[in-house]
């Protein structure tokens, strides 16, 4: 998993959990969440769309 191992992954949790303590934790994965969320979407939105404006151009 691009090359990061689970001691690495301990060690990011660690300075995270120190830099926006615990209370703010919730908030950041919910914000990841639909960072993930909205990203999933345009790109399935691109998908359909990308086909539909090919044959557009080629019909202009």
């Amino acid at each position: 998993m691009f090359g990061i191992g689970m001691p690495e992954l301990i060690i990011i949790l660690v300075i995270i959990l120190i830099i926006f303590g615990v209370g703010k934790l919730p908030e950041i994965g919910g914000g990841m969440g639909k960072a993930i969320r909205n990203f999933k979407n345009a790109s399935k939105e691109a998908e359909t769309e990308t086909p539909e404006k090919l044959e557009e151009d080629k019909k202009a």
